[in-house]
């Protein structure tokens, strides 16, 4: 069963859900109990340790590269 993240507007909550596909996109119930949080699109990232420590991104792209927020939490990309 797929991992989902939504967002509740009400208490300003990020939380995840193991949900069916067939229910991706139905609103859900915030741990707080408010209902109607909406799903949103998960990011993640993912590096690589070299052999002398520094680290690397794996993978393509992101928009981040280009994004002019000051943080995640305002970009209107995510």
């Amino acid at each position: 069963m797929p991992l989902y993240e939504y967002y509740c507007p009400r208490c300003e909550t990020r939380f995840e859900l193991l949900r069916p596909m067939s229910r991706s996109d139905d609103p859900a119930a915030c741990p707080n109990g408010h209902d109607r949080a909406q799903r949103v699109l998960s990011v993640f990232s993912a590096v690589s340790k070299g052999a002398g420590g520094e680290t690397a991104s794996i993978g393509g792209g992101s928009a981040c590269n280009t994004c002019t927020s000051s943080s995640c939490s305002t970009c209107s990309l995510v």
